[in-house]
């Protein structure tokens, strides 16, 4: 067993550059497989190609009007991707895949910091960390999404790392490095956690400060240590801070006399008291999302439990940097479960946090009882077996009910067998490391099989999703249309006129009935069914397809 073992050491890196090449496909593989979807996705876009193209780094436009929903971070991360030429849907997602990235060094230097490790294994918190951050649905997600949640969770990110360095040196978190308390030291820690601060405003507001501030109030309220975190309101990290936030804050209120007024209050404070934006949602809604949000790892919520737990009966939590990581945590979902406004998105800054922890415990629990590393590891050829089943049956349901289902079929004629024997060995693998205690490779087994399935779907599904979910190829098909100015929408949702706006570079009008002019109306299957009513299509279309419909208008009739 001791040769295994050293064998083991030895090739210890082979999972680790594997997960490295995982991390590197799920966070940046194919950014432009699909085209920007959902209402917010082409209206940031927008925004960012026209500050480019203006040269106004200031105000954010949206139609050429200002737009005051998000501030400006984003827009000048993918501002600089369009005046770098880049394709649209690479300029407007790089900003959050670099920002995942960045979310991934961040915990990954933690963890070195805090539970040491020096090799180069995934039975190192400082490797497993981010590779269980990374390849979590929610990075994977929003980490390919053109939106400014990721750069916030970055940026909390790295200011809680800081401020976990400015205790560190204080003495108020154990470390595996014993680094004293040094003036140096904590000047360049309290000055990257006020820029850092300073950044999360800039990209998503003041929830920056409240987040950050309360995860350390929570903190210093379970450890009892409120003089040690006072020191993060050190002059240093206030100047920093306002370095860095408050100039474009100045500026833009300068040339916009309303944007505090509608920034901070419609779109902060309503936002978190009212549910005018009407995304309601029931208190307990970020628990189910918080599970999720950790696939294919949310098993290992449970070592990180234990881990908790035991330093409690110990009584040795009040100053482990465990607790300090749960509060970062916990702060977060405990604080958006009262906002009148709830979004998956809300709670992407406990993720890294948590992907720390759950990191951690699987270790110690792989270190320390084989019967707790056979359950992780079972738990994960149990959790890859579901998820196998769930993409068939969800491509199956997705595709089973319209005109285009036999193109998709022949496209997966192959997929689904391929796949199913895919998943098949996958879980086979898992099985057998679960079975000989060799959690690690199910760990990267599970990780290689999931950047494996993105790529998949990078590759083959969001291509043909494409014309179902966004603007681009229907703003492709009709780039040397005649008659350019005769084009319109009609009963679409605010989707698809972000998207087709963005992809034809101007806002289509609404098709009137009025308009006795022929014109080509882009509409739903509903929409078309109100323009046969209306008598001015006498044509066949099909109704059933999802997506949309293009609708060539007859001239109204003349009247005597």
């Amino acid at each position: 067993m001791s040769e295994v073992r050293q064998i083991e050491r030895r090739l210890g890196f082979v999972p680790s550059l594997a997960s490295a090449g995982a991390i590197v496909v799920c966070l940046f593989g194919q950014l432009g497989a699909i085209g920007l979807v959902g209402p917010d996705e082409p209206r940031y876009a927008w925004i960012a190609r026209a500050m480019a193209q203006t040269g106004d780094w200031v105000t954010p436009r949206l139609y050429g009007q200002p737009w005051f929903e998000k501030p400006i971070l984003y827009y000048w991360a993918a501002a600089v991707g369009f005046l770098l030429h880049l394709p649209s849907e690479w300029a407007a997602r790089l900003p959050s895949a670099c920002a995942a990235l960045a979310a991934a060094v961040a915990i990954g230097w933690l963890a070195r910091k805090h539970y040491g490790g020096d090799a180069i294994s995934l039975s190192s918190p400082w490797i497993l960390a981010p590779l269980l951050f990374s390849t979590s649905v929610a990075a994977v997600g929003f980490a390919r999404a053109a939106t400014p949640d990721m750069l916030f969770s970055a940026s909390i990110t790295w200011a809680m790392v800081s401020a976990a360095c400015v205790l560190r040196c204080g003495g108020a978190l154990r470390a595996a490095d014993a680094v004293p308390s040094g003036r140096k030291s904590d000047s360049w820690s309290l000055a990257f956690f006020g820029a850092s601060l300073g950044l999360a405003v800039l990209a998503k507001g003041p929830a920056g400060v409240v987040l950050a501030g309360g995860s350390v109030g929570l903190w210093a309220l379970a450890s009892k240590q409120w003089r040690k975190a006072l020191r993060l309101a050190h002059a240093i990290a206030i100047a920093s801070f306002c370095v860095v936030a408050l100039p474009w804050y100045v500026a833009c209120e300068i040339r916009n006399p309303d944007f505090l007024r509608v920034f901070l209050w419609q779109q902060n404070f309503e936002r978190y008291l009212t549910p005018v934006f009407q995304h309601r949602q029931p208190f307990w809604f970020f628990g189910p999302i918080i599970l999720l949000a950790l696939v294919p790892w949310t098993a290992f919520l449970w070592p990180a439990t234990q881990e908790g737990l035991r330093l409690w009966r110990e009584k040795t939590w009040s100053n482990s940097s465990g607790l300090f990581f749960a509060c970062w945590t916990v702060f977060p979902m405990v604080f958006f479960s009262f906002s009148k406004s709830k979004l998956p998105g809300y709670v992407l800054p406990a993720i890294p946090p948590l992907a720390l922890l759950c990191s951690q415990g699987a270790i110690r629990a792989d270190t320390r009882s084989r019967r707790s590393s056979a359950a992780l590891g079972w738990s994960l050829a149990v959790t890859w077996a579901l998820i196998a089943g769930a993409g068939l049956f969800a491509i199956r349901r997705l595709f089973g009910g319209h005109e285009g289902a036999n193109d998709v079929s022949s496209h997966f004629a192959v997929m689904p067998v391929s796949t199913l024997a895919g998943a098949a060995m996958a879980v086979l693998i898992m099985a057998a490391a679960a079975f000989y205690n060799r959690l690690t490779i199910a760990i990267s087994v599970c990780a290689l099989c999931l950047a494996a399935n993105v790529e998949i779907a990078n590759l083959r599904l969001l291509p043909i999703l494409d014309s179902f979910f966004s603007a681009r190829p229907h703003a492709e098909l009709m780039r040397n249309d005649l008659h350019p100015e005769r084009i319109f929408t009609y009963r679409l949702r605010r989707e698809w006129n972000y998207g087709l706006a963005f992809y034809f570079r101007r806002e289509l009008p609404e098709w009137s009935a009025n308009d006795p002019r022929p014109a080509l109306v882009l509409t739903t299957p509903d929409g078309l069914a109100q323009i046969k009513l209306l008598g001015r299509f006498r044509g066949t279309l099909d109704e059933t397809q999802t997506g949309l419909v293009y609708v060539p208008i007859e001239p109204a009739p003349a009247t005597r």
